[in-house]
């Protein structure tokens, strides 16, 4: 409902509805050149305001302070309280969290994605690559996918894309995949034995985890992603690729084969259209 309209009030103010109301507040790291203690004064101000603007009660507005990030840091755990709200999303049942990490398990622009995958989806084999949460795979599953592959380096969102999609009622069959999700897109592109009707691409921007032989970077790597994301393609088949990463360059000179649909546009909800960066998005299906 909020994102930094007024510069010298450097948050973003988002809504949830689950079983109570709960307003998820995030402050912008104020640069150095901002007075520290008149940072603090604004943010009181607004914390101040929040309850009686909106109608919640003061417990109900979580706070949390939005860094710059440095490699995978916004997935890493700040607390370990556990507790999980239920919220429902285009007819879907999704588990999220305001205490333990920085996001919430839910990325909010890609909501308009979300929906266009599950109106895709009836009869179709989904793979959801970098998945995350799983949230994607949980639209495609109440679509009625035939086939969901969710692939994510994580073991603890996996298991938490386990929970979500075990909220809901599906049909189909469901597997999911600890893997790196580079290596593993570059064997299966190799193997060609799998082939899928959609996909979804949503890499992060850079990434050094440990658990990585190699650094991840989002401008470099993408495109032997998408040529091997491509090769599990079926004839008819549809891949979305999404990036946030804001001075993202596509090259469309160096894909042969392919019609490469920007859709960002289609793409960016009606209360991120301040922010036309907040994700980039390409249609990519194979040439007749």
């Amino acid at each position: 409902v909020y994102d930094a309209d007024l510069p010298e009030y450097a948050v973003a103010i988002d809504i949830y509805h689950s079983d109570k109301t709960w307003v998820n507040v995030q402050e912008y790291e104020a640069p150095k050149s901002v007075d520290q203690q008149k940072a603090d004064l604004r943010l009181a101000g607004v914390l101040t305001e929040i309850p009686s603007v909106l109608g919640v009660p003061p417990a109900q507005v979580l706070l949390k302070v939005r860094k710059k990030q440095r490699s995978t840091e916004q997935y890493e755990k700040h607390s370990e309280l556990g507790i999980f709200h239920e919220v429902v999303e285009g007819g879907c049942r999704l588990r999220v969290n305001f205490d333990d990490y920085l996001d919430t398990g839910l990325f909010l622009d890609h909501r308009p994605i979300r929906l266009l995958i599950q109106k895709q989806a009836q009869g179709k084999r989904f793979l959801n690559l970098f998945a995350y949460t799983g949230s994607a795979t949980v639209h495609a599953a109440v679509g009625g996918a035939s086939v969901t592959t969710t692939v994510d380096m994580s073991n603890t969102y996996l298991q938490w894309a386990k929970e979500n999609l075990a909220l809901n009622t599906t049909t189909g069959r469901h597997e999911f995949i600890q893997a790196n999700c580079v290596q593993w897109l570059a064997s299966e592109a190799k193997r060609q034995s799998r082939q899928y009707d959609l996909i979804f691409l949503d890499p992060p921007t850079f990434s050094n985890s440990k658990r990585m032989e190699e650094v991840f970077d989002i401008q470099l790597d993408y495109i032997a992603l998408i040529e091997h994301a491509s090769k599990l393609l079926t004839p008819t088949g549809t891949l979305y690729f999404s990036t946030n990463f804001r001075r993202f360059k596509f090259d469309l000179t160096l894909f042969s084969g392919l019609n490469i649909v920007d859709i960002t546009s289609k793409t960016i909800p009606e209360d991120f259209a301040r922010d036309q960066k907040i994700h980039y998005c390409w249609q990519i299906t194979r040439q007749a």
